[in-house]
């Protein structure tokens, strides 16, 4: 006697596995903007720690190099640790990626300085700290700055004008 074989021995369906396949792909589908909204508001929290380490060691950086004031660079904040002495162009307070001007999808400068000479030595009494993000919507939604007074102001649109103060 011969015996038969039903369809159902054989395994899955060419159906049933793209049935399987739509929904790992909904749920997908779903998943992605709330991972993107996580990514973005993770760079935003980066960006205000980085702006407060970085009016720290301002700070830091004047207390050391007294004559000079406030650095109006991240190069002179940064400089690679272990490669000599600190120096006011390289005072090695801040980490290179930082000093660099980049980091957690934030590109970082130094704008704003305004100097006074002293005995030829250009000291200098403000500067502006901007935190932007590399491209707005995907690794953040908003511009940050602060300056000299230690305030971290925002722009909602992700540029340097900062008028909302962060609470």
């Amino acid at each position: 006697m011969k015996s038969k074989h039903s369809r159902n021995d054989a395994g899955f369906t060419l159906v049933e596995l793209l049935i399987v396949m739509s929904v790992i792909l909904i749920l997908m589908v779903m998943a992605i903007p709330a991972m993107q909204k996580t990514i973005i508001r993770a760079n935003e929290t980066s960006a205000i720690s980085s702006l407060r380490n970085l009016t720290s060691e301002e700070g830091e950086y004047a207390s050391q190099y007294p004559q000079h004031g406030f650095a109006c660079s991240l190069a002179a904040l940064g400089g690679k640790a272990g490669s000599g002495a600190p120096t006011p162009e390289a005072a090695q307070l801040i980490n290179e990626d930082l000093a660099a001007g980049s980091k957690s999808g934030y590109t970082f400068t130094v704008t704003g300085c305004t100097k006074t000479t002293i005995n030829n030595v250009d000291q200098y009494n403000s500067y502006t700290i901007n935190a932007v993000p590399n491209s707005v919507g995907h690794t953040g939604n908003r511009g940050f700055c602060t300056d000299e007074n230690a305030q971290i102001r925002y722009d909602p649109k992700g540029g340097t004008n900062c008028t909302e103060l962060l609470q």
